[in-house]
């Protein structure tokens, strides 16, 4: 039995040793490298105030990339936040419809706050640039401050999408919860048994010393704190994936880790200078001037006869706020037509009809519905009535918007009829009231017929509304045929009046008194 188990061992050495030669003596041949995936990489700034026109602008660079074969989309983050209705539909247009057909990642650049935050843990990864931060994603109002069951109304919709966005992409539902709520606090507990570690809020911890080390929890957020974390902390509590110098940092992360290679130069596609602009103009305080002017422009209108200047630019600023609501969605054709019916049933009430009746209150009326709902996103067969949280923070702005074009509209238009014919800068726009020649006649604006020989024409002469006033039209005053403009009421063809002001070529009447001579 010896004999047997020597020559077993003896064969094993024999056949160990020949094995150990031929490998020493076969020439070296290479190891076949790891193949790795060419991949295509686009990169999408995501910069300024999240609003409806960024979500349009990114849906479309999205959409831009994904045609042209990108396989990485690279949102690169650097805002404040904005509006909580545009970054819900951002979110979700990243998770359920560019995920499946493309690996998102957001790169913050600089800061991802409020809505920023949303933003980028809606992407399957997160990189952060060096001193860079991520948090503070509590919802606010314009205007106003949010308290009791409004502000939980409001948290409880940003917590149900951060909760969501944790759910796709693999993110601590706690911290994000903590970002949301301030009255959240967070813990950090090590496992004995795993030697990993755990979150739990401050009235959950664990209280078993042998499973957890109790005496060592480490807090993360504390009481009446919002969550907001910077690159190196976010790294640390998985919510950043790496933390990196600079864009070619994110890149040579993500190929590393995803065994993948990327061109030399990723495509970088910005906004147009159209989708910049459309995005000015529906800022608050663009909005606010843009009413401001176009009821200014109204109201000189309408105080001087003819058409003319101001009315140019009325019609501008309404144009551009319709158009710019248009454009991000936030006006269907329902409320359009409303509106150009309204505006065109008040023309028709103060050209043509005469008095104040159905045709002006139903054109208030329609304007007013017009621009109620072009302040909230609605379909054309739904009432435009704010259904979530985001819809009542964009009603809150758009009327903050209106509340302060109208304040404007108010000062602007008493100073102008106050002090802007007295400033001698001004005299080329505004005509000062031109002193009364020898006699009291004052030449003004008149058309007479070529044989008559037209009288001076002076304050309290009397005459006859030769066309409506509405305010302003023609009236007549003995062969003279004056442009004029009516206070305190509209006038009718033939009513009989009497010249109160004269202030250069402007001519102000009323109705005259009963038994007046001309």
């Amino acid at each position: 039995m010896k004999n047997i188990f020597r020559t077993a061992l003896i064969l094993l050495l024999c056949l160990s040793a020949r094995s150990w030669w031929a490998a020493a003596t076969e020439p070296n041949v290479p190891q076949a490298p790891r193949v790795t995936r060419q991949a295509k990489a686009v990169i999408i700034p995501c910069q300024g105030l999240i609003d409806d026109s960024l979500f349009y602008s990114i849906k479309r660079r999205t959409e831009t990339a994904l045609r042209g074969g990108a396989n990485y989309l690279i949102y690169e983050i650097s805002t404040y936040g904005g509006l909580v209705d545009a970054a819900d539909s951002i979110a979700k247009y990243l998770i359920q419809q560019v995920a499946p057909r493309g690996h998102t990642v957001a790169y913050v650049a600089t800061e991802a706050i409020s809505a920023g935050a949303l933003i980028s843990v809606s992407c399957r990864d997160i990189i952060m640039q060096e001193n860079t931060t991520i948090g503070d994603a509590a919802p606010i109002t314009m205007g106003g401050k949010l308290e009791g069951v409004e502000r939980e109304k409001a948290e409880s919709f940003m917590r149900a999408a951060f909760q969501r966005a944790a759910e796709a992409n693999g993110y601590p539902p706690l911290l994000l919860k903590a970002m949301v709520t301030a009255q959240i606090e967070v813990f950090r507990v090590r496992n004995l048994q795993t030697g990993q570690y755990e979150l739990f809020e401050g009235d959950r911890l664990p209280k078993d010393p042998n499973v957890y080390d109790v005496k060592g929890a480490e807090e993360i957020d504390g009481k009446e704190e919002l969550l907001t974390l910077t690159a190196p902390k976010a790294l640390e509590y998985g919510i950043a994936r790496a933390v990196v110098m600079d864009r070619a940092g994110a890149l040579a992360f993500l190929a590393k880790r995803d065994g993948v290679t990327f061109g030399p130069q990723p495509q970088v596609l910005e906004p147009t200078w159209s989708e910049r602009m459309v995005s000015w103009v529906n800022s608050p305080g663009v909005m606010a001037v843009l009413v401001m002017l176009a009821l200014l422009g109204v109201y000189v209108e309408f105080s001087t006869p003819g058409f003319g200047l101001a009315g140019i630019v009325a019609l501008i600023c309404f144009a551009t706020i319709v158009g710019s609501k248009y454009l991000v969605g936030m006006a269907n054709w329902v409320e359009v037509l409303l509106l150009l019916v309204g505006i065109l049933l008040l023309l028709v009430e103060i050209f043509v009809l005469p008095g104040f009746g159905i045709a002006g209150i139903v054109g208030i009326t329609g304007i007013l519905l017009g621009l109620f709902g072009m302040l909230v996103r609605n379909a054309p067969d739904e009432l435009p009535w704010p259904q979530t949280t985001g819809d009542w923070q964009s009603l809150s702005s758009g009327a903050i918007s209106l509340a302060v074009g109208f304040t404007g509209f108010i000062v602007l238009a008493w100073m102008a009829s106050r002090y802007l014919p007295k400033l001698r800068f001004m005299s080329g726009l505004v005509l000062a009231p031109n002193p009364a020649p020898s006699g009291g006649g004052t030449p003004i604006s008149m058309t007479t017929p070529p044989e008559s020989i037209a009288p001076g024409v002076r304050v309290g002469a009397i005459g006859e509304v030769a066309s409506k006033l509405r305010p302003a039209g023609k009236a007549r005053f003995g062969d003279a045929l004056v442009d004029v403009v009516a206070t305190g009421e509209f006038l009718d063809k033939g009513a009989r009046i009497e010249i109160i002001a004269i202030n250069g070529s402007r001519v102000v009447v009323k109705r005259a008194a009963e038994g007046g001579a001309a």
